[in-house]
């Protein structure tokens, strides 16, 4: 199982957490953002339906994926 670690970070005259190098929207204090990437965290953890989703890879390839609803990451809020 893989691991998903949200991190609380200053953004934009706020705060926002980020996940890799994509940021929330930004909200204006630490506890907002930490209690949005609490909710966002375990939103991903829940278990949904499997699907067929597409998207376009670094290369600008797309590509199609089976994705197991059942196989949710590990996730943790750090900040």
């Amino acid at each position: 199982m893989s691991q998903v670690t949200y991190r609380i970070v200053e953004h934009d005259g706020g705060w926002a957490y980020k996940l890799g190098d994509s940021f929330s929207e930004t909200f204006p204090s630490h506890d907002t953002a930490r209690a949005a990437a609490l909710r966002a965290s375990r939103e991903q953890r829940a278990p949904d339906e499997t699907a067929f989703i597409e998207y376009a890879d670094a290369s600008g390839q797309w590509v199609t994926e089976r994705a197991d609803g059942h196989d949710r990451p590990e996730t943790s809020v750090e900040g």
